[in-house]
């Protein structure tokens, strides 16, 4: 008798066949000998056409239609290049197409209006996300098949496409390796084409996508080794799950004894550190629950493991709620925040799907329970994800009224509120809030309020806390303030126990800070890549401690540029070192 064959099944398992008995559809994944040179010509002609739509600075460009142009090649580009089959064009290129409309818009909404809409690169990040879980959804079929999808079919592609991913990634630092190599070999020879081609920007961008395209192109020929690896890579995954397991295990018990207040006590980082664990036991667990029973390890301890995790994941992200509970209550609603809670709602839900499939199934179907969740919870999170991307709602709108409510009602006191933030931190929405406070019967909210609309630094800021201690950034510029973040975090000799660094305003090259430590102070320029030069024509001296943390730092013009410190003048900015004696002291 025949062996009776599923045509579903035979489509994704048959890596020769290239035809779907079922449907008649290409399979994703068959062998295609021109793919390789396919996907090279269109990554190269993308990455020119990146170059020349954001004006050669890529990611970095500031104007709003640059910005949405560059991003819908990118993204249009690259997500055609991960479905596009042998006879099947059209669905990945409308597929495609819309995924670069929608991330041009958020790119342009990011970048185009400035910081009219605050939080707007958290929604370029949430399309992202959206954009990421729905190429491996439309790779199986899941617009024509729908939840009657295989789960097997979906687990495949996710995991083919991000060790796709990761191989193409590679590849392009080995090209480039070897790009650099073979300059510094002719350049022994005063030939110098390779090393003036790779100080082309046009070049450099073309180049990139080439190699990102011959190595996606040849990865997805080789379907037979990719699965052997993926096999390979969850075994290797699995065996993290057992230390992860226990040690969640005795977190868990050791918070039911000694209360959570312990967490806020020690950090103020707990709610990323617990989404963090939320998200590895996630991982891990489904590198053990793999596609379906017959592929899962049929080893006990890791299906212990995997049915430990899949159950600590609801008591992380409510640890973690409970944790950014705890901030608004103290600091009030931000944008930044209000993502927060967002990703912890998701992240939550999503705990609370994996908890109920695993005590539904009990001993026997819960790992079946899983997978079904994870697909369920791949649409809706997919379909959430694009939905807040869009300009819906205005975070910075809702989180000024909460802010400016917390002042009328007394929570937070007119001398402690934050009125920079207002202005800065929530967009328009904020500035209109701080230019009604400017009004107030309240004489001195209203001084506040004016004097931040006027760039006055009048109040003290959230700092954060490293291994160096705590540091302050006052700038108006959040990319910058990051990148100052980052780097003083590591920096042993600017600010080796904590500091306070202020915005002096441009600078040739970049932008003036004062950088005041406990013992010492300098003046640098930052320039747009966060890396600090000494600024030459600037004098900062002091005789005293500077900085303690809870000083209040300004800078006012009486006439020239003054730092003071508590209302006391520390030093006298001179580009001219004109004033000599100038009054120090705290």
């Amino acid at each position: 008798m025949p062996a009776i064959v599923d045509p579903e099944q035979a489509k994704w398992t048959m890596t020769e066949q290239t035809i779907d008995p079922a449907s008649g559809d290409a399979v994703t994944g068959s062998r295609w000998p021109v793919r390789p040179w396919l996907l090279a010509g269109l990554l190269a002609l993308a990455g020119l056409a990146i170059w020349a739509a954001t004006g050669g600075d890529g990611p970095d460009t500031k104007e709003g239609w640059r910005a949405a142009l560059g991003a819908f090649v990118f993204f249009g580009a690259g997500a055609f290049a991960f479905s596009l089959e042998r006879d099947r064009w059209r669905g990945p290129l409308a597929f495609a197409a819309l995924a670069g409309l929608v991330m041009a818009g958020l790119a342009w909404r990011a970048v185009g209006s400035g910081d009219a809409h605050a939080g707007s690169e958290y929604g370029f990040l949430a399309g992202l996300a959206a954009t990421g879980i729905a190429l491996p959804l439309f790779q199986a079929g899941f617009h024509r098949t729908r939840f009657a999808t295989p789960y097997a079919r979906i687990h495949r592609q996710v995991w083919d496409d991000a060790i796709c991913l990761a191989g193409s990634v590679v590849f392009l630092g080995a090209s480039w390796l070897l790009l650099s190599l073979l300059s510094e070999l002719f350049h022994l020879l005063k030939i110098e084409v390779l090393r003036d081609l790779m100080r082309e920007g046009w070049f450099g961008a073309t180049f990139s996508g080439a190699a990102l395209g011959a190595a996606l192109g040849t990865l997805r020929n080789e379907i037979g080794i990719i699965g052997t690896l993926r096999t390979v890579v969850m075994a290797v995954l699995s065996i993290l799950a057992v230390p992860l397991a226990a040690g969640l295990a005795l977190f868990l018990a050791a918070m039911i004894v000694s209360g959570p207040d312990v967490l806020w006590e020690a950090t103020r980082s707990a709610t990323p550190v617990l989404l963090a664990c939320a998200a590895g036991a996630w991982v891990l667990a489904n590198a053990i629950l793999r596609e379906d029973d017959g592929e899962s390890s049929g080893n006990r301890a890791l299906r212990l493991a995997a049915r430990v995790l899949a159950l600590s994941i609801l008591p992380l992200t409510v640890f973690a709620a409970v944790s950014m509970g705890t901030r608004v209550a103290q600091h009030g609603l931000s944008p930044e925040r209000l993502w927060g809670i967002v990703a912890i709602a998701v992240a939550t839900a999503c705990g609370l799907a994996w908890f109920v499939a695993a005590v539904r199934g009990r001993r026997h179907g819960w790992q079946e329970n899983l997978r079904r969740a994870n697909l369920n919870l791949a649409v809706l999170v997919s379909a959430v994800a694009l939905f807040l991307a869009l300009p819906i709602f205005d975070f910075g709108a809702i989180g000024a009224r909460q802010q400016v409510a917390r002042l009328e009602r007394g929570t937070v006191s007119a001398e402690a509120f934050d009125y920079e933030a207002l202005r800065w931190e929530f967009g328009d929405a904020g500035r209109k809030a701080l230019a009604a406070l400017g009004r107030s019967d309240r004489p001195q909210v209203a001084r506040l309020a004016r004097l931040a609309l006027r760039d006055r630094r009048v109040t003290q800021v959230e700092p954060r806390r490293t291994d160096r201690g705590l540091i302050v950034v006052r700038t108006a510029d959040p990319a910058v303030k990051d990148r100052v973040y980052r780097n003083l975090a590591t920096d042993g000799y600017r600010c080796a126990q904590g500091c306070y660094v202020i915005d002096l305003g441009p600078a040739r090259g970049g932008r003036r800070f004062a950088i005041l430590g406990g013992i010492t102070a300098n003046v640098v320029i930052i320039d747009a890549e966060g890396q600090f030069e000494p600024d030459i024509e600037t004098d900062l001296r002091a005789q005293t401690t500077l900085y303690r943390h809870g000083d209040t730092v300004e800078v006012r013009t009486v006439p020239r540029k003054t730092l003071f410190v508590n209302g006391k003048p520390i030093e006298v900015l001179d580009p001219a070192r004109a004033l000599e004696g100038a009054p120090t002291g705290r």
